[in-house]
């Protein structure tokens, strides 16, 4: 009598990942709203010392509108993934850490950019900055791979060029960051600073992917 093999559940739905990433995406723009702090100051010193800590706006401002598109993303996302399997988990497990560590860099950069806009530690802040803006959008990359090579895990219907056009936007981002974080080191702070707040519109347009162009 032959044996019969052990069922394996290695898929899931994919509820629980959905449900447990809004908490992480939830809990990374409340870290960030606590880097804006009452400044110290003398009386009748309040306002100089609020518009002093411009930095921490800028940064907040940011780090916001990356978090926020990176959870209109990873809604979009989900809207075509039908199941998950490990590798589709540790990839979205990926783009949590990076995503819960943005605080750090933010409140870094806040600090260095107060103390003094042109010095070494406002360059080293945006490099930082840089680096991990960088690796969220290769996390991105991760992400889009395993779903390139697991092409069952997405819903039949979905547009058979949103894992192509993903992967296209997510090494972009990890370009444009890269050169941000260079301009930000050999030129000046602000430039990387500029490129930080720009970059989150261009994931917010293009959220639903990139325009279709004409089949041949």
């Amino acid at each position: 009598m032959s044996r019969t093999r052990p069922r394996t559940f290695s898929r899931s739905e994919t509820t629980r990942a959905e449900a447990f990433s809004d908490g992480v995406f939830a809990i990374a723009v409340t870290l960030l709203v606590l880097n804006l702090t009452d400044p110290p100051h003398r009386p009748g010193g309040l306002g100089h010392a609020l518009l002093a800590q411009w930095p921490a706006y800028l940064g907040y401002l940011a780090s916001f509108g990356y978090v926020a598109v990176i959870w209109l993303n990873h809604h979009q996302a989900f809207v075509r993934i039908r199941i998950m399997d490990r590798g589709l988990h540790a990839a979205n497990l990926f783009i949590l850490l990076t995503t819960a560590a943005l605080s750090f860099p933010t409140a870094v950069v806040a600090d260095a950019l107060q103390a003094d806009l042109m010095d070494a530690d406002a360059r080293v802040a945006v490099a930082l900055y840089a680096g991990l803006a960088a690796a969220m959008c290769l996390s991105w990359v991760v992400f889009y791979r395993q779903l390139a090579r697991r092409p069952e895990l997405l819903h039949p219907d979905a547009e058979r060029t949103y894992v192509r056009h993903g992967r296209l936007r997510s090494w972009a981002g990890a370009l444009a960051y890269a050169v941000a974080g260079l301009l930000g080191v050999l030129v000046a702070p602000l430039l990387a600073i500029g490129v930080f707040v720009a970059l989150p519109v261009f994931y917010f347009v293009t959220s639903e992917g990139l325009p279709e162009g004409r089949d041949g």
